[in-house]
């Protein structure tokens, strides 16, 4: 009975089991059309879920970017939006091909995209606005940081008053402490003035100062005493300022008429391979173009090689037509082998050169040279016959009608063929004028010429507009027949004999050339480049020609590093005899 109900217990079991399976395998295979459906909807409330969360992301940067810089453009999807495009992909066809989803998709992205831009414009700060914003708070900062050490100054000046104002041997506790806090006061100035920022401690250290200096007033409680201790410093610091500006105003002076050690060895250099040239080889060609009349020529008298290369240069690279150009440069007998050697190696062009010496015009030797020797000057630069040839042209250009002539510390950043055709008016002198007070190149006559002296006053008007050498046009008929050379002469016999003027040549020139002057526009000759430091970019680089006037050279390590550039451009560096010398940019 026992292995019947046993055997009764199995078979029950094993109906049960494939009836279960069976069910089981019925049941998949008619859900198989529906798992594929069904995975598709899956995947797309997958997409649902994950556009969701980046919508929320989007929009949390979003509210970020609204408070500070604008960020990319992006596209930011709506729950509402997707919930549309969920509805509208499960009424469709769901056997269809799915590049009609991705059809869909795409025209819902380009729709928003507007819609997100359109809003961004408005919504989104601008980039320069905040960028305006910061400027604003770091030049707050910094005017905080220049009103803090400003005052730290002051607590010293004060400090060191109290400590000069004290007497030996008393109060040693409270002079103690002053002179820890003058040593922590300079030194968080110190460290403003490097970081261009003041140290956290700062505030601290000022508090303290400030008690000890309210501590020593009740100390030191005589007003009038500290009064005369303050005028005594002050006294004491501007005769110190003063001496400190007289050795800086010597030092540059005497870095101007120095030659730098580069300079001196190129001179070297070239000298010797000049000599070791032949006679032939040191012409230079078309030298029948030195007399022409009807090409420009053009004057430049200096001793200093890369002065000339870069004006002879300049002016030729700017020029339209090079080959109608003839240079005349004019120097000394030592420096004529190194500059005429420069150019036998660094021919000009097209253009005409030609290298002359001082020395060789016998006629201003005998006639003019114990004159210009008798000026009385420190500076050899005044005294110099290069400086004072400029008004001799009519003798050394006997054979031309016009000429312009050039300070050797020039460039030429234009065509020049225009100012022949300048109106002279029946002048002799053609120049860019100084007389206007807005002007850092202004310049009176009262500066260089003494008119307390009667000859002056009787001939000149103290307020005759003045003007610039530099660049200038001679009209060398017009001078010849108004016979200024003697003139000139005239005058600087009269000024050896008592002190009409200043030392140079451009006081002579204003009473030489007086009403002998037309002035050309300021755009042919911009000055100031050896001197000030604060002449703007925009005129600088629209004048045709710029001028380095002043002691800071741009060959010297004194010259204004802004400005070298102008200059340096027209010299190549990499030459062998700049780099044996050491003569970089």
């Amino acid at each position: 009975m026992k292995k019947f109900r046993h055997w009764q217990r199995i078979l029950i079991l094993s109906f049960l089991s494939f009836f279960v399976f069976a069910q089981i395998v019925l049941v998949s295979q008619r859900l198989k059309p529906i798992a594929f459906i069904g995975r598709k909807d899956f995947v797309g409330d997958l997409a649902s879920i994950k556009y969701m969360a980046d919508d929320i992301r989007l929009n949390a940067i979003e509210q970020e970017a609204a408070k500070g810089l604008k960020g990319p453009k992006v596209v930011v999807f709506k729950e509402k939006d997707f919930s549309s495009a969920v509805r509208h992909s499960s009424d469709g066809d769901r056997d269809s091909d799915r590049s009609s989803d991705a059809q869909d998709a795409d025209i819902l992205l380009e729709a928003k995209d507007s819609e997100t831009y359109g809003k961004g414009k408005d919504e989104h700060p601008n980039m320069q606005n905040v960028i305006q914003m910061n400027s604003r708070e770091k030049e707050q900062s910094s005017k905080v940081t220049d009103e803090k050490v400003k005052r730290m100054r002051d607590q010293l000046i004060r400090a060191k008053v109290y400590l000069n104002f004290a007497q030996p041997g008393h109060n040693t506790h409270l002079l103690k402490e002053l002179r820890t806090r003058i040593r922590e006061v300079e030194r968080t100035i110190s460290e403003a003035i490097t970081d261009s920022d003041l140290p956290r401690s700062a505030s601290q250290k000022m508090r303290s100062m400030e008690v000890l200096l309210a501590k020593a007033s009740e100390v030191f409680p005589d007003c009038s005493a500290m009064a005369r201790k303050i005028r005594a410093m002050a006294y004491n610091a501007e005769e110190q300022i003063r001496t400190r500006k007289s050795e800086e105003s010597y030092l540059v002076q005497l870095a101007g008429r120095t030659t730098p050690k580069g300079l001196h060895c190129l001179s070297m250099q070239l000298t010797a391979e000049y000599f070791s040239l032949q006679p032939k080889e040191r012409q230079f060609p078309n030298q029948k173009n030195l007399n022409n009349p009807d090409l420009y020529h053009y004057a430049v008298f200096s001793s200093n090689v890369l002065a000339c290369a870069v004006v002879i240069n300049s002016t030729i690279s700017s020029a339209k037509e090079p080959e109608k150009i003839v240079f005349h440069v004019v120097t000394d007998y030592l420096n004529l082998p190194a500059i005429s050697m420069w150019f036998l190696l660094n021919p000009p062009g097209k253009a005409t050169i030609h290298i002359q010496s001082v020395e060789s015009f016998d006629w201003l030797s005998t006639k003019y040279n114990s004159t210009l020797k008798e000026q009385k000057s420190h500076d050899p630069r005044y005294t110099s016959a290069l400086n004072h040839l400029r008004f001799y042209l009519p003798d050394i250009f006997p054979a031309l009608n016009k000429i312009v002539l050039f300070d050797h510390d020039v460039v030429v950043q234009r065509d020049l063929t225009e100012i022949w055709s300048v109106d002279m008016k029946g002048k002799v002198n053609a120049a860019v004028e100084t007389c206007l007070e807005s002007e850092t190149s202004f310049r009176s006559m009262h500066m260089l010429l003494n008119f307390s002296d009667p000859f002056l006053a009787k001939r000149f008007n103290p307020n005759a507009c003045t003007w610039a050498f530099g660049m200038n046009l001679f009209d060398l008929q017009e001078w010849r027949r108004k016979k200024l050379t003697m003139l000139y002469r005239n005058y600087l016999q009269l000024g050896l004999k008592r002190p009409l003027w200043k030392a140079g040549s451009l006081p002579l020139g204003w009473i030489t050339f007086y009403n002998q002057t037309v002035a050309l526009e300021g755009r042919w000759h911009a000055l100031g480049l050896g001197y000030n430091s604060g002449l703007r970019r925009g005129d600088i680089e629209q004048a045709a020609v710029i001028h380095y006037d002043g002691v800071k050279k741009p060959w010297l390590e004194i010259g204004i590093a802004k400005y070298k550039g102008y200059w340096s451009k027209h010299l190549q560096y990499d030459h062998p005899y700049l780099q044996k010398c050491n003569i970089h940019e």
